[in-house]
């Protein structure tokens, strides 16, 4: 049976300053709060191409995973000849779970398998908060990625805290018997999530984590990780150093995520960025408007 404990409260969120020294780099974290984190092996799935093109490495917003970007990964691939890198990230998708969930730590992730492919440096795109990781990523690690492409979210304080954790609190509350066949338990599981979440399409995204194994249904998303660190998700850590490679924030034109106020700091952080809208598109821009998002991306690459 499907069923979750008592949502823990939020924490508040921390932020965090400027790069970690050499000596914290190059540690294996040893369990000090100080210290790196200690990386997880993430799931991923890669398609082949040119191996002297930088590879494009994509990173998938919060519930999502590596999945959301199956045709686009395998268009962007047949366009560009190059390879291409779709990843779940810690908590999400089929890799590891971990109570850790900052932005520092994600970046972590990607640090130890960006070499290890043979993709460093990359063109990441980042969806999101896969987009905040992928800037966490080039202000901390320039030298793994050769351009930057964030897709509509900022380095700025977001105000969608009560939204989502409601819909984490009404995941955990769900209650599907075990044994229900697998249509049966999807049009449950609809039913109890639209008391809380009533747009259809989010309701689908959020129930693309709900999965059978051997007759019980279960969360793919750690919804207890994110819900302790849901606030610092929300967030951006506080960091000094910029990335002076090749930048495009693509923003949805129905979005209202990345404002004008925004933009100072995106370009503080990120001095060669461009900003460019997708007309009639909303926060999934990749989703909403796919050919015009593959051919920005093809055309920031050439």
């Amino acid at each position: 049976m499907l069923r979750w404990a008592v949502h823990r409260a939020l924490r508040p969120c921390r932020l965090s300053s400027s790069r970690m020294p050499e000596a914290l780099r190059n540690s294996s974290g040893g369990g000090r709060e100080d210290a790196e984190p200690r990386p997880l092996p993430l799931s991923y799935k890669l398609l082949d191409g040119e191996a002297s093109l930088p590879g494009i490495v994509l990173l998938h917003g919060l519930f999502g995973s590596k999945a959301n970007f199956n045709s686009i990964a395998k268009a962007l691939a047949q366009r560009t000849g190059r390879r291409v890198l779709t990843v779940d990230a810690r908590n999400h998708g089929d890799s590891p779970h971990s109570p850790d969930m900052s932005y520092e730590a994600m970046a972590q992730d990607l640090q130890a398998l960006l070499p290890q492919l043979d993709l460093a440096p990359c063109v990441l795109i980042g969806h999101s908060m896969g987009g905040k990781t992928a800037m966490v990523l080039s202000l901390q690690r320039p030298e793994l990625v050769e351009r930057l492409i964030v897709v509509d979210i900022s380095p700025m304080p977001q105000s969608s805290l009560p939204r989502f954790s409601s819909y984490v609190a009404a995941m955990k509350a769900m209650d599907i018997p075990d044994e229900l066949p697998r249509s049966s338990a999807w049009k449950l599981a609809d039913e109890q999530l639209s008391l809380v979440v009533q747009n259809l399409t989010v309701r689908q995204f959020l129930l693309t984590n709900l999965v059978e194994i051997n007759g019980h249904f279960r969360w793919r998303v750690n919804l207890d990780a994110l819900a302790q660190n849901m606030a610092k998700l929300m967030c951006f850590p506080r960091l000094q150093e910029s990335y002076s490679g090749p930048t495009l924030f693509l923003i949805g034109g129905d979005s209202a995520l990345v404002q004008p106020s925004h933009h100072p700091e995106m370009r503080r952080l990120f001095p060669q960025a461009q900003i460019q809208t997708v007309p009639n598109a909303g926060h999934l821009v990749h989703a909403d408007r796919p050919q015009d998002f593959m051919d920005t991306v093809q055309g920031f690459l050439t």
